[in-house]
């Protein structure tokens, strides 16, 4: 499978449902929405790092998605770029279901890209075949670093494999977006990882 090409096929089916918010500038909505113990700028190599780290661990970095310690990943391939992953994941449209999602996932470091594709069913760990939920439709994902080193860019988007694009999918996928706020993940990776003592200006 080439990652790239599927998410591009799907993406330009008129009949699938597809949703790409704007980019995020992470350094603006940083010194916008957040103080940090001292002066601190987010680059693009640490939003990678972060995108790889989260790809391989999904219930570390979305653990408002992602079921804690439910998310597994095996090499598909000798090619360390390439693996499956599976995770217990809340469903777009009823937030406190949760379904098995399985992805085919695809790093590309020359472009600072992922690419996950949903499978209805992949050959696990042990080579048994696991099953996706059926109770939401099969989505692909992409997500990038735009942007420039010290001025990065957090890209993503999904497209959901539909009859027709379904508008309640698009409304639920927009109120996921952070509100003007850094996404989740990057607020994770900054504390968890970078040490960086990070406040919200508007928190209460």
């Amino acid at each position: 499978m080439n990652h790239e090409d599927e998410f591009a096929r799907a993406w330009a089916d008129p009949r699938n449902t597809r949703f790409e918010p704007p980019p995020v500038d992470i350094n603006r909505v940083l010194a916008e929405r957040y103080t940090t113990d001292e002066p601190f700028t987010f680059t693009r190599a640490m939003l990678w790092d972060l995108e790889v780290r989260k790809a391989w661990h999904p219930d570390i970095y979305l653990p408002y998605v992602v079921r804690d310690r439910s998310a597994f990943t095996w090499n598909a391939s000798d090619d360390l770029m390439t693996f499956n992953r599976s995770s217990q994941q809340r469903r777009w449209l009823e937030q406190d279901d949760f379904g098995l999602v399985l992805e085919r996932v695809h790093l590309n470091p020359a472009e600072r890209r992922v690419t996950f594709i949903g499978a209805a069913h992949l050959p696990g760990p042990t080579g048994a075949t696991l099953r996706a939920g059926t109770r939401q439709p099969l989505f692909h994902i992409e997500h990038g670093v735009g942007g420039d080193e010290k001025e990065p860019l957090n890209l993503w988007r999904i497209v959901h494999l539909t009859q027709e694009p379904d508008e309640r999918l698009a409304q639920a996928l927009s109120g996921r977006v952070s509100g003007g706020r850094l996404p989740g993940f990057i607020e994770i990776y900054m504390r968890s990882v970078l040490s960086v003592q990070l406040d919200r200006l508007d928190a209460t």
